[in-house]
């Protein structure tokens, strides 16, 4: 049957690959990030994330595995592009609309913070039992749980608080860059 429906093994894997991808891009479009305050939706963001992936570790061991392979399934499929590209121009527009707003910085780009938040969380579930064994917390109890759901926002929403001072800024082609970025939005807005 796995060769009738799908030509291979490779095939079937590459089709529970492609449907673990879906179903969280899914659940994220349910989210309607895009009719929220920008910090709103970053917020509501890092809080899905954080649950998803604490309640489907299953997805968790299925990235964990094609990273161990260099990612070559996810490298043929192309729904698995498509999704995500869906979620970062999400999350791009957002960052963009809380740049005019003033209450974002203009130097983060969103794939940098959709890593930032995702390794947190993919953390918590792929490490825990180790973590466990090695620093003594139970990363399922729920005050550490809920403690760490804060501390990510904080963090997440901290680096993406507008500061005048240039912070974080280490050379000056991120200046220059900077500069650029800013230089093309008012000239897209005149």
């Amino acid at each position: 049957m796995i060769y009738y429906y799908f030509g291979s093994k490779e095939g079937l894997y590459l089709a529970v690959l492609d449907q673990a991808y879906a179903a969280i891009r899914e659940a994220e479009k349910q989210l309607g990030l895009l009719g929220l305050r920008p910090v709103e939706a970053i917020h509501r963001l890092i809080g899905f994330m954080f649950d998803y992936q604490e309640a489907n570790p299953g997805f968790i061991r299925l990235v964990s595995i094609e990273n161990i392979h260099n990612g070559a399934h996810m490298a043929r499929s192309e729904t698995i592009q498509r999704l995500n590209s869906a979620v970062v121009e999400t999350l791009a527009t957002i960052l963009e609309r809380g740049r005019k707003q003033g209450v974002f910085r203009d130097d983060v780009d969103a794939v940098d913070v959709y890593m930032l938040i995702s390794a947190f969380c993919f953390f918590r579930v792929s490490n825990r039992h180790t973590f466990r064994l090695s620093f003594g917390r139970d990363l399922s109890d729920p005050a550490l749980r809920s403690r760490h759901k804060r501390l990510i926002a904080d963090a997440v929403l901290r680096t993406l608080e507008y500061r005048k001072e240039t912070m974080g800024r280490d050379t000056e082609e991120d200046e220059k860059t900077v500069a650029e970025k800013k230089e093309g939005r008012r000239r897209a807005a005149a």
